[in-house]
């Protein structure tokens, strides 16, 4: 049931044809209709790893959390609080299949991925 999960950078004001160097991987269970299992993901939430990659950059590393309220976001360093967490726009909503659309809140505000590949882990 645990799949993984590309997303890549859809068109933009920075990138109008998009990126495929900029965006995340990571590992998250799904349901049949493709959104994310919240009791599978309690269950294997040490399997479900996130990788961020930008070009120029080292990857960040990092884990899928679930934070109050039932919302999901990427964190990056389990060890401290120093870095914010990346907060998937209504995560619980989407479903996760190729050509689909998902929001992102970075450092820099909302940003637009399209889910490129759903493969199992």
């Amino acid at each position: 049931m645990l799949k993984k999960i590309r997303l890549e950078l859809a068109r933009d004001h920075d990138h109008p044809e998009g990126s495929n160097r900029i965006g995340y991987e990571f590992g998250a269970p799904l349901d049949a209709a493709g959104r994310i299992d919240p009791d599978e993901w309690h269950r294997l939430r040490d399997h479900c790893r996130v990788r961020r990659f930008r070009p120029g950059e080292e990857d960040d590393i990092g884990h899928l959390i679930r934070k109050p309220g039932g919302s999901w976001a990427f964190h990056y360093d389990i060890h401290s609080d120093e870095e914010d967490d990346e907060s998937g726009y209504r995560f619980a909503d989407h479903v996760f299949k190729p050509g689909e659309y998902v929001s992102i809140r970075e450092d820099d505000g909302l940003r637009t991925f399209r889910v490129t590949r759903v493969q199992d882990a």
